[in-house]
């Protein structure tokens, strides 16, 4: 299976790299970003681009995929609706609407997060956005969409998030992972999780498009 990676050096980015480049099936992935993760393997290469709106001049690198694996995002805080809408909304809606002209038979994976909105005209503004972005992508001529709909995320001990009081917030929280897990089995995944959850419904799919903590703890036991 040949992957495209976007978003692969935020956390959720660089489980799924992780697990990846640890995955037979999986002959090779190209990370596609405005910066490099520096990270050499045999089959692992980076293509940088600044412009990530406009991927015209990086077309001929993005065809022949089986899947597309989006984890690219930001988060809300202090953010205006229409900022967020632009990077969330706009930028996502771009790049898949030129990779699904490109890979009609790609399986286009998108992490969005456990709470979103899909009528979009709920109260709380990322719900919205993120509900609005879900809807649309379901709408382009992929063989597959699936909607990542993740909690609470545990880490795994490698994978370090680039926002400081999320970062804080694992650190913290890291000596009682095991109870919360336990606690809350539908509520909290962990990053191995979802990397292997997105890799087996990439290959297999999924009954439903939107796949929530339990389904992704579910297709991540599927190996």
């Amino acid at each position: 299976m040949k992957v495209l990676l976007f978003g692969a050096t935020g956390m959720v980015g660089q489980s799924v790299l992780r697990e990846c480049l640890q995955d037979s099936s999986i002959d090779s992935i190209y990370s596609v970003g405005r910066s490099v993760t520096g990270i050499q393997h045999d089959k692992f290469h980076e293509i940088k681009q600044i412009n990530l709106m406009d991927l015209s001049q990086i077309e001929n690198q993005l065809s022949g995929f089986d899947a597309c694996f989006f984890c690219l995002g930001v988060s809300s805080f202090r953010m205006t609706e229409e900022d967020y809408r632009k990077i969330t909304y706009d930028l996502t809606l771009s790049i898949a609407g030129t990779l699904s002209k490109l890979n009609p038979q790609m399986t286009f994976i998108y992490v969005t997060g456990s709470g979103t909105d899909s009528t979009e005209k709920g109260r709380t503004m990322w719900a919205r956005v993120k509900g609005k972005t879900e809807n649309d992508l379901l709408k382009l001529p992929f063989k597959g969409a699936y909607m990542f709909r993740p909690g609470a995320i545990i880490p795994h001990k490698e994978i370090k998030s680039k926002t400081k009081l999320y970062q804080s917030i694992y650190d913290i929280t890291k000596p009682i992972y095991p109870v919360l897990k336990k606690i809350f089995p539908n509520s909290i995944t962990t990053s191995e999780q979802i990397g292997r959850a997105m890799i087996n419904i990439a290959k297999e799919g999924y009954p439903t498009p939107f796949i929530e903590v339990e389904d992704i703890n579910k297709a991540a036991a599927k190996d």
